[in-house]
């Protein structure tokens, strides 16, 4: 059984839950850390879950919002770190104290329970990394800050049964906005952040009929609306849309189980 809860979602900070249950056992995988490490715990405590429970920590790039205190964590609760090594380059090399382990494109990281396939995405980070997660049956790809969707990209998320999905701005409001020019091409450029309509394109081009989950996510608090991400890519799935759940910047999501059936009409 593959489940997952995003803890919060957005420019303030993201992370994800990831957990695996088989044979008895049950491991879990952080996927990012980008808050503060007592609203980690409180994140965590709302989940029913303390960093203790943690079975490694994924960072996707290094930007503030995805890395947050996983320094901290990592070395007070000895949890292994994994992340690029353009991602600890960029961070200036801290020392996690032999917690650190390298991850790389499409060489995955066995959890026990499940696997996590990292693949690299076009973002502005030194060596951005995302996920697909798998236990052989179920199948979550996460898929936050990337500019376009690869061939690469869209090769991971065919026939995944869940997708936590970035769904960053609207680009009429991304323009109307208060942001400087330079801010603007940034956010809006193929290596910066996804437009409801691209998140919409890509999830055309990977839909099947053992989609059931699909969750919004990173959405702009400037420069989108959850409606405005939900309308859009619940339209290039046929799917109402209240079925597309928006993860919050504060309450992120409830539990999902992955493999979930479809939303059916």
């Amino acid at each position: 059984m593959l489940r997952f809860k995003n803890l919060g979602s957005g420019s303030t900070g993201n992370a994800t839950v990831v957990e695996g249950c088989s044979g008895g056992h049950t491991h879990r995988l952080l996927i990012d850390c980008g808050f503060g490490i007592r609203q980690l715990q409180a994140r965590l405590a709302q989940a029913h879950l303390q960093p203790e429970d943690l079975d490694a920590v994924f960072i996707t790039h290094e930007h503030s919002d995805h890395i947050g205190c996983a320094q901290a964590l990592a070395v007070r609760y000895r949890i292994p770190v994994w992340m690029s090594e353009g991602t600890h380059a960029a961070l200036g090399f801290p020392d996690f104290d032999g917690l650190l382990h390298v991850a790389r494109d499409m060489q995955a990281v066995d959890l026990g329970s499940f696997q996590a396939l990292p693949f690299t995405v076009p973002h502005d980070a030194r060596e951005p990394l995302q996920l697909r997660c798998s236990d052989g049956n179920a199948h979550l790809a996460v898929l936050t800050d990337l500019g376009h969707a690869s061939g690469h990209v869209l090769e991971q998320l065919q026939g995944c049964h869940a997708l936590l999905i970035e769904a960053n701005h609207d680009p009429g409001l991304l323009q109307a906005s208060r942001y400087p020019p330079f801010l603007k091409r940034r956010v809006g450029g193929p290596y910066g952040h996804l437009a409801n309509a691209a998140t919409a394109e890509i999830l055309r081009a990977v839909q099947h009929a053992g989609l059931g989950q699909v969750v919004a996510a990173h959405l702009s608090a400037q420069n989108n609306a959850p409606r405005l991400a939900q309308e859009a890519l619940a339209a290039a799935l046929g799917w109402l849309a209240e079925d597309i759940i928006v993860a919050s910047p504060t309450q992120g999501t409830d539990w999902l189980d992955v493999g979930d059936s479809a939303p059916s009409r």
